[in-house]
């Protein structure tokens, strides 16, 4: 098994965030302030520096205004197309 933040899964996970984050209207710096985080922790995710666990991706979708559950659930969708 390939490790997950090199796999095409993980690029459509970070593609998405990225998506969410432009279309919600925020910048790195508003997204950090809401997870009381710095603005690098963000860049990082966004750049695959950073793996996001299941918690943190549940943070940063309600930070973004999403509902975790939903965004999951079309990235699911979106991985079982891939393969």
């Amino acid at each position: 098994m390939q490790k997950s933040t090199h796999s095409p899964e993980y690029a459509l996970v970070l593609e998405r965030l990225l998506e969410m984050r432009r279309d919600a209207g925020m910048t790195q710096q508003q997204v950090a302030d809401a997870l009381e985080r710095e603005q690098s922790f963000v860049w990082r995710i966004e750049k695959g520096e950073r793996r996001l666990d299941v918690v943190e991706f549940f943070w940063v979708c309600n930070a973004l205004g999403y509902n975790a559950a939903e965004i999951y659930s079309d990235l699911y969708i979106a991985f079982s197309s891939a393969q």
